[in-house]
């Protein structure tokens, strides 16, 4: 069992990143963290829950790009997680780091679910 410190995201899968920030800022008042082309993560205030926003490719023949993520309580145990899915039928998609320290491994459960495992330590982690 992966110990984990609950929840890190949700991801949406959006035809246009930024007007759907620019709505969850005026509704809900959600800051931007973080932006790449093609995806914006942004913060409720005074919690942490964040919300990806992910450009939806048109006519896309793959499932969309909905997935969520869990905070390790450990940054050194991405390796046995990669073990762990493995040993129980999930598929691993992709590892690296958010930013610099920041660690994640992404995975697909037996069922095609999207996960993904990450320490995040900025932005009130």
């Amino acid at each position: 069992m992966i110990k984990t410190l609950g929840l890190t995201h949700i991801a949406l899968p959006v035809k246009d990143v930024k007007r759907s920030a620019v709505f969850y800022q005026k509704v809900f008042g959600v800051k931007e963290m973080y932006g790449s082309p093609g995806s914006i993560q942004v913060q409720t205030p005074g919690t942490r829950d964040v919300i990806v926003f992910e450009k939806q490719k048109k006519a896309s023949k793959t499932k969309p790009n909905f997935h969520f993520g869990f905070r390790l309580a450990k940054p050194s145990a991405i390796e046995s997680i990669v073990e762990t899915v493995k040993a129980a039928g999930g598929k691993i998609s992709e590892k690296g780091e958010f930013v610099p320290g920041e660690a994640y491994v992404s995975f697909y459960d037996p069922m095609a679910t999207r996960l993904k495992y990450g320490l995040k330590r900025s932005h009130q982690y």
